[in-house]
């Protein structure tokens, strides 16, 4: 036997020690069970083993000497196992470990040098124990996420905790701060060992949060606060005005999204705010939020709850047999054991509140889920399970003394004291003066601080000086590209992170309202399949933008460039459907709803796990649920506008679907919607596809350079990708459906018109008959013609919009604004 899993079983009692003798097992897991301590010493003749995870033990205590033989593990996991004394100093001879997981025990001492300096780590979690002393000085490269939160570790920082790509969770040790340090992992300041920001100086009673998801307002006037950071295996995050916190440490096995958030398109049941459930923050481990500041007294502590990635066990599936079960603590009482969000709510999408007391004694308040191995770790796949909340809400039982307002910066008080100083010196004139100034000054400061307050949690600014230095004064060799709105450059922040600067130019004629309402639509965003908004810069007439950066690059790169980036049909096949997911929330989840405008594939970017996200859809004009159709310059590139949008500036989210079929068709064949250098019959792809589809000789489309493919699957894109290139757009689905189809949750529809789309020939003929300055010429769509040969070879005009056009007014700064933008 080479393979033992047993977990969430009810077994009980000793671990057998005649495990020990089964020296041919490479994997073992006992996991949530009711197993007692210690491990058996026997274990230790298991050599070939390369995976040992043991967890949730009871009574006796173990030491790690039983794994010095050991030297075989990739995969180390002794969580929540009661192992006590200190790590071996030896530990460092176990080269070929990748995760070591020894949180949650009773180990002492100090973190061996070694540890930190081993070739293969990749995670290391030693959080809740009890180790102390410094931080090693040096650490490998290798080690990218480290949890020792909840120990007793003190000193300085080495310089290694700013590195790139790290991610580092110190929660809740005995750091010291100063203003030589403070600014260094910030906010963690306040998430040391009793919390002491707002200590004894409580400033609120109340906190909503809207766990993995953008700010939201209910109808009866809560405001949850966005909880849409970036959380991973070992990370933590403070609001900027200390208000409230979130800890999240541990590993989803084998789960390739990292977004630690989970959502759905599907409507929530049995509840009047279904857009509470649509996100939801996962964890693999410990997730923690912490109010913070909050005034001494008794409080009602308000969770809500859906379970969203398990189908309805009556669809009989294997699927649906999937369950989640974690634990809740709340100021470390345990209030809820083995809880099951489905079991509790009667099924799966279906609202679940769960309302707990609690008594705040020390300004914070502190709520925990924690998963104890049980529950099913593989079903529907791979990493879904532990803790899953969409909301949380505290709210004191007591009239509250404190106001709830965000403190005001200690710099603006100190000027207000050094101005009523110089008044009192200098006499009554001088004083007016200052004083008018001063009153200026810092009604232009509470100005921009009420335009970003009014946007919700305020996201991180940066200087210019900064990102100048990040981008080594914007180089030309650290550009990554330009599109419509400015530069993008690649740069390295100070605390080591490499982002992409959107260096917006003033081309894009943005004011600052305008430039604040786009941060707010885009930090108020936030799907796996969007690209992530770190924070900005607003300096004089500088607007910058800085987003994640994605390794990849663009899909267009990825397709029709030159670099070793080989799509099989599988990463192909999961770029569409991830790609329609993220479109699908821009249209449909997000509030306000969202118009991309240009969808292509160079605004599709791969992550190191060629994952897609959607870039520039903050830069896309918002439209009311109530609006169906916007004139406005019209804005998108040659090949994928829909007709008409090009034609007529009607604009919906069925110009994005048009796009979104185009980029598909693309990705499939591995060549751009245009090429000149082919035959006739090839140089339009839209109208390539159409003629194999009539021949039924569709997967001729498919990119030569795939030595395999799932016939099924690109028969289901072709067929998808035709429909939302339909020259009406009532007839392109919405994109939820298209997703739908994609996955095979329902059938394609039938496919009964040809797509229509828009040549160069055709803008170059546009611009032709409207060059003549001030002239405005009435037209209908239908006038713009290409011509085609029909079945029977002769050749006829075609129109290729809707056969129903309405007439518009054509001028010639329209004509140059489409053409412009779209090239």
């Amino acid at each position: 036997m080479e393979i033992l899993w047993a977990s969430d079983t009810p077994l009980s009692g000793k671990i057998p020690e005649f495990v020990g003798n089964w020296t041919r097992l490479k994997q073992l897991r006992f996991q949530g069970n009711s197993f007692e301590g210690p491990i058996p010493s026997s274990f230790s003749m298991l050599i070939s083993l390369n995976s040992l995870r043991i967890s949730d033990l009871y009574n006796m205590s173990s030491s790690l000497d039983f794994i010095t033989s050991l030297k075989n593990l990739t995969d180390l996991v002794l969580r929540n196992a009661l192992i006590s004394g200190t790590i071996p100093s030896n530990i460092g001879e176990h080269q070929s470990l990748q995760i070591l997981d020894l949180s949650f025990n009773n180990l002492t001492g100090r973190i061996p040098s070694a540890l930190f300096n081993m070739s293969s780590l990749t995670y290391l979690f030693l959080g809740n124990n009890s180790l102390s002393g410094p931080l090693p000085s040096q650490k490998s490269e290798t080690l990218q996420n480290l949890d020792l939160s909840y120990n007793d570790i003190s000193g300085s920082f080495p310089s290694w905790v700013t590195a790139s790509g790290l991610q580092l969770n110190l929660v809740a040790n005995n750091f010291t701060f100063g203003s030589s340090n403070i600014s260094t992992l910030p906010g963690l300041n306040c998430l040391q060992k009793n919390f002491p920001c707002n200590r004894n100086s409580p400033r609120y009673a109340n906190f909503s949060i809207k766990c993995g998801d953008r700010t939201m307002r209910t109808a009866d006037g809560t405001v949850y606060e966005a909880e849409n950071a970036s959380l991973g295996a070992a990370s933590f995050y403070v609001t900027s005005f200390d208000k409230w916190a979130v800890s999240n440490v541990g590993l989803f096995s084998d789960r390739k999204d990292t977004s630690y958030v989970e959502n759905t398109l599907v409507q929530v049941t049995r509840t009047t705010t279904p857009e509470l459930f649509q996100n939801s923050r996962i964890s693999p481990g410990s997730l923690r939020y912490y109010g913070l500041g909050l005034e001494n007294g008794p409080y009602t502590v308000r969770m809500l709850f859906a379970e969203t990635a398990f189908p309805d066990r009556s669809s009989q599936t294997w699927q649906s047999l999937g369950k989640r079960v974690f634990d809740i603590y709340i100021q470390g009482s345990l209030r809820e054991k083995d809880f099951d969000i489905s079991k509790e709510a009667g099924g799966v999408e279906r609202a679940l509140e769960k309302v707990f007391n609690a008594n705040v004694s020390e300004n914070y308040l502190e709520v925990h889920l924690f998963w104890a191995g049980k529950g099913t770790c593989c079903i529907p796949v791979q990493g879904y399970y532990g803790p899953m909340i969409s909301a949380l809400r505290a709210v004191s039982d007591f009239q509250p003394t404190v106001s709830g307002i965000p403190p005001r910066t200690s710099e603006g008080k100190n000027r207000t004291g050094l101005v009523v100083g110089i008044a009192v010196s200098v006499g009554v004139v001088s004083s007016i003066l200052i004083v008018a100034v001063c009153f200026m000054k810092r009604k232009s400061d509470s100005n921009e601080e009420e335009e970003f307050l009014g946007i919700g949690p305020r996201p991180n600014t940066y200087s210019y000086a900064e990102l100048r230095s990040a981008t080594e004064e914007f180089i030309p060799s650290n550009k990554l590209g330009e599109g419509g709105f400015g530069p993008v450059y690649k740069g390295t922040l100070s605390d080591g992170r490499v982002v992409a600067v959107k260096q917006l130019s003033v081309a894009s004629h943005q004011g600052k309202s305008q430039f604040i309402a786009e941060i707010a639509t885009i930090s108020s965003v936030q799907h796996r399949n969007l690209v992530k908004l770190y924070g900005c810069c607003i300096e004089g007439d500088k607007r910058l933008l800085i987003y994640e950066y994605l390794e990849n690059r663009s899909l267009d790169q990825a397709l029709f460039g030159k670099n070793d980036l080989n799509l099989d049909w599988s990463t192909r096949f999961s770029i569409c459907i991830g790609t329609a997911r993220g479109l699908a929330y821009l249209h449909e989840e997000s509030r306000p709803r969202i118009v991309h405008r240009d969808v292509k594939a160079s605004n599709i970017l791969l992550d190191a796990e060629l994952c897609p996200k959607i870039s520039d859809f903050g830069l896309a004009k918002l439209y009311d649920e109530k609006i169906t159709h916007i004139s406005t310059r019209v804005a998108g590139t040659i090949g994928y506008l829909a007709p008409e949008y090009a034609m007529r500036g009607h604009l919906t989210e069925k110009a994005d679907v048009f796009g979104f079929g185009v980029v598909a068709l693309e990705i499939l064949s591995g060549r751009p919607n245009s090429d000149n250098s082919l035959d006739a019959e090839k140089i339009y792809l839209l109208e390539w596809v159409w003629t194999l589809h009539e021949h039924n000789q569709a997967l001729g489309l498919v990119d030569p350079k795939l030595m395999e493919f799932d016939e099924i699957e690109a028969i289901r894109v072709i067929r998808v990708a035709l429909l939302c290139t339909q020259a009406s757009p009532m007839l392109r689905p919405p994109m939820s459906r298209v997703v739908a189809m994609l996955a095979g949750d329902i059938e394609v529809g039938n496919v009964t018109t040809k797509p229509s789309y828009l040549t160069d020939l055709d803008f170059k003929d546009i611009t032709g008959d409207f060059l003549d300055e001030g002239n405005t010429v009435s037209t209908a769509s239908s006038s713009i013609k290409r011509q085609q040969k029909n079945q029977d070879g002769n050749t006829t005009d075609v129109s290729p919009t809707d056969p129903t056009p309405s007439p518009m007014n054509v001028t010639k700064s329209m004509i140059t604004d489409v053409i412009g933008e779209g090239r």
